[in-house]
């Protein structure tokens, strides 16, 4: 089992600790069925994810390089999980990021499957297999659909931020984990 904690710990000036598990350089893809099987944690200000970034994020820049959340949550509202697509044209910062969202009874006692199937013509968004959120790809270039490209997993906790800490941080919640059983990675085969 994978553990990843957060913690109410003074850290370098920080009040809180946690972790990102960063695939790049060891895991990256370009279409295929990315699962994850997790248990969340839980509290307001935990914003715990399974997204993806593109492996040329170094030369473009984000939005541009897209970015995938296979699964975000937020402390404040647990038992909603979010899939979300980012790129140039749509994105959070402009106010027009492509996504939905699923209610899932306690993600933060049992353990889900979080999913995406993505293919040159779209990307499906799963929980336990049901299907919620279907991306496809527009034909408008790069801006729209920048998902032609390997991409790498990022596993993490974010305790705060604009999104997770939007109500506040509950200090007495921790030690928060999300635990992973597994995380599997099936390529397509052309």
């Amino acid at each position: 089992m994978l553990i990843i904690e957060a913690r109410r710990e003074p850290y370098k000036g920080y009040e809180y600790t946690s972790a990102s598990l960063i695939s790049r350089g060891s895991g990256e893809w370009t279409y295929g069925r990315i699962e994850v099987r997790a248990k969340l944690p839980t509290g307001k200000g935990m914003w715990p994810a399974i997204w993806m970034l593109g492996t040329h994020i170094d030369t473009v820049g984000w939005p541009q390089c897209g970015e995938i959340d296979i699964m975000e949550n937020v402390g404040f509202d647990p038992n909603r999980i979010h899939g979300n697509i980012h790129t140039l044209a749509y994105n959070h910062v402009k106010k027009t990021n492509k996504g939905s969202s699923i209610t899932v009874a306690k993600p933060y006692e049992n353990f889900h499957l979080y999913a995406i199937e993505w293919f040159p013509d779209r990307i499906d968004f799963f929980v336990d297999d049901r299907k919620y959120f279907t991306f496809k790809n527009e034909g408008g270039g790069v801006d729209v659909w920048p998902y032609d490209r390997p991409m790498y997993l990022i596993l993490n906790i974010a305790v705060g931020g604009s999104w997770g800490g939007m109500q506040g941080i509950d200090d007495s919640i921790f030690p928060q984990q999300m635990l992973i059983d597994y995380v599997r990675v099936y390529e397509p085969i052309y």
